[in-house]
């Protein structure tokens, strides 16, 4: 009988789970770095009658006793509703990130993870510009010496993460593969054999002609 023709065509999925998960794993950075912004009092720094003191969203500290606000101003209340908003998001998109991997609607989860995670972003984005819109012409004319802190700048980079998650999330390939033409038949692509072989080993070797000795 004639020996069987290769298989022309080998398809496998793309690098998307490596995709999905450099995504999820910007998503969790993110989460952690929300939490630990909203929660912690290090947004600005200032001297106040000669001490050293700091404010989060939360509390104030002056010389290293903290206090909770007791005023309601309307630029913290904003802050922390979008902080707040952004760190439910985001876990929200990592939720459906991680339930992507195991369900048949690959598609729509993966989608419905990266728009939950670009709306985290863009919440955190919000309240990270109304806290600084309000600070630079509030503190930056009443207070002579002030910075922002640590706090403040691990809300952008969290804004950073979860907007990349989300991107990636989004702009992802769902149900592609990729296909190449295995050994002996007629090349469609501009790829080398070796390159193909380190990339993909389980490509078929083409059978050796009579009289020829095996490939290795």
């Amino acid at each position: 009988p004639p020996p069987p023709q290769p298989t022309c065509r080998i398809c496998e999925l793309p690098a998307m789970y490596t995709l999905m998960g450099g995504g999820l794993l910007c998503a969790v950075s993110g989460l952690v770095l929300l939490i630990v912004a909203t929660a912690t009092d290090f947004w600005m720094q200032y001297r106040y009658s000669e001490n050293l003191s700091n404010q989060g969203l939360w509390r104030f500290c002056v010389s290293g006793k903290c206090h909770p606000h007791t005023v309601s101003i309307a630029f913290w209340d904003a802050t922390r509703a979008f902080m707040l908003l952004s760190i439910l998001s985001c876990f929200a998109g990592i939720i459906l990130g991680l339930t992507a991997f195991s369900s048949n609607s690959r598609a729509s989860r993966t989608r419905s993870a990266g728009i939950t995670l670009l709306i985290a972003g863009l919440l955190a984005l919000l309240g990270l510009s109304v806290y600084t819109g309000v600070t630079v012409n509030f503190f930056g004319k009443r207070y002579a010496n002030w910075r922002f802190s640590w706090s403040y700048i691990l809300g952008w980079i969290a804004v950073i993460l979860t907007l990349s998650a989300g991107t990636c999330s989004w702009g992802l390939p769902i149900g592609s593969r990729l296909c190449v033409q295995a050994p002996g038949c007629p090349a469609l692509h501009p790829i080398p054999l070796s390159i193909l072989r380190i990339l993909m080993p389980q490509l078929p070797r083409p059978a050796p002609a009579l009289g020829s000795p095996p490939t290795p």
